[in-house]
């Protein structure tokens, strides 16, 4: 069965510039926080994006939804380039498309009253009539589990996790087919995770959501998504289903980081090999010349100095971009 993609991602390429002077401002380089991405994100599922702090996991996911407008590259949703797209236009796609951001405390306005919050959306896109607006605001807070009766209140009265609800009710507002997660519940306490968890997979299944879910907690995306990309700075290294990455990883990377994973089982703990890299993060101001990793890799090639490696799918829907893996397992052959 042929899934349907909802989102198609091409080159995307997100630069900031670096200037130089005081009167007058000279480029002089540029941060290459995403740098040629490609993956698609099928209807109804959940894709993970993970990779270390400073990767660009965020970037991506704001370029995506047009808030950093990309250097270059193509983001397709529902069959249009939004990258083409300005003013009335790009308002009107963002209805389906929507954002719950990492920090609760920063993301909601504190002037505002949670009322005012969710039901922001319905003003800035003219959805509901003004009467039916407070009763529509009270049945989104329950739906993610808050009393209706806290409409009046400020977000200051509220905990991390009640914080985040507010913003998922505020995200649900608008009837969204697509959500960026990014990192939800990185902010919040352990114990309260698991319920913005599950309350989020109760959602996708209640709406028909299709959420692109990024964090740096391996065992979290293992939990909630049904395909992983793993990015390294600023590329896409690895993308294979969740069963198929965590159990035959094909990138060093990806190696590195799932045995990086707690594994609650003594005996197993004990028997597997802990892959530790060595060197720091390149920076994105300047990167290796060829692959990504090749600074830190335990087992790059001579080439991997010089030449980037292509993101080949080696099996169905299992995506790597590694030299070593192209000599071991051969470049497929089309059709």
């Amino acid at each position: 069965m042929t899934q349907e993609t909802l989102v198609k991602v091409r080159d995307l390429k997100m630069y900031f510039p670096i200037t130089r002077g005081i009167l007058v401002q000279r480029h002089v380089g540029d941060i290459k926080a995403v740098d040629g991405v490609n993956f698609d994100v099928f209807r109804g599922e959940t894709l993970g994006l993970v990779g270390e702090s400073g990767c660009g996991k965020s970037t991506t996911g704001r370029a995506i939804l047009q808030l950093y407008r990309p250097t270059a590259g193509q983001v397709e949703f529902q069959g249009q380039d939004l990258t083409e797209l300005k003013g009335e236009s790009l308002r009107k796609m963002r209805r389906s498309m929507q954002m719950i951001f990492q920090d609760p405390y920063a993301s909601l306005n504190p002037r505002m009253t949670v009322g005012g919050i969710v039901g922001e959306p319905f003003e800035v896109h003219n959805i509901l009539p003004k009467r039916e607006r407070r009763q529509r605001v009270q049945e989104l807070l329950e739906i993610v589990g808050l009393n209706p009766y806290f409409i009046n209140r400020y977000p200051h009265e509220f905990s991390g996790g009640q914080r985040q609800r507010i913003g998922v009710a505020r995200a649900l507002a608008v009837n969204p087919d697509f959500i960026v997660c990014d990192e939800p519940i990185s902010a919040l306490d352990v114990s309260i995770q698991a319920q913005v968890i599950n309350l989020l997979e109760e959602l996708q299944s209640q709406f028909n959501l299709t959420y692109l879910f990024i964090a740096h907690d391996l065992s979290v995306v293992r939990h909630i998504s049904d395909r992983i990309a793993v990015m390294y700075l600023g590329k896409i290294v690895e993308l294979a289903g969740r069963r198929e990455l965590y159990s035959e990883p094909m990138h060093p990377y990806t190696q590195a980081l799932l045995s990086a994973v707690p594994i609650p089982d003594p005996a197993v703990e004990d028997r597997r090999q802990r892959i530790i890299l060595q060197g720091d993060v390149p920076s994105p101001a300047n990167p290796p010349k060829g692959c990504n990793f090749c600074t830190r890799c335990p087992v790059k090639l001579e080439m991997c100095d010089t030449v980037e490696p292509d993101f080949i799918e080696y099996r169905p829907g299992h995506f790597c971009a590694c030299h070593r893996v192209e000599r071991e397992l051969g470049r497929p052959t089309a059709g």
